[in-house]
């Protein structure tokens, strides 16, 4: 029985290989497009022009001074 045990660890052990090895060559390209598109979404929306931008700086609202104190 203790020989069946020594037998067993590099099988698990090859099995485990297996399974991470197979996890480490799987297909990444699908997320890196999706990821992509997602970007090009956004560097448009930055591109286009909003109506704010094209109507100048907003106006400075005036600095109110502190009500002078009585004595």
């Amino acid at each position: 029985m203790a020989a069946l045990a020594w037998l067993l660890i590099p099988l698990f052990a090859v099995v485990g290989a297996a399974i991470w090895g197979s996890w480490v060559q799987r297909n990444k390209t699908i997320g890196d497009v999706a990821e992509l598109a997602g970007y090009a979404r956004f560097r448009d929306a930055m591109e286009r022009s909003h109506p704010a931008a094209e109507a100048g700086p907003a106006p400075l609202r005036p600095v109110h001074e502190p009500a002078p104190a009585e004595s």
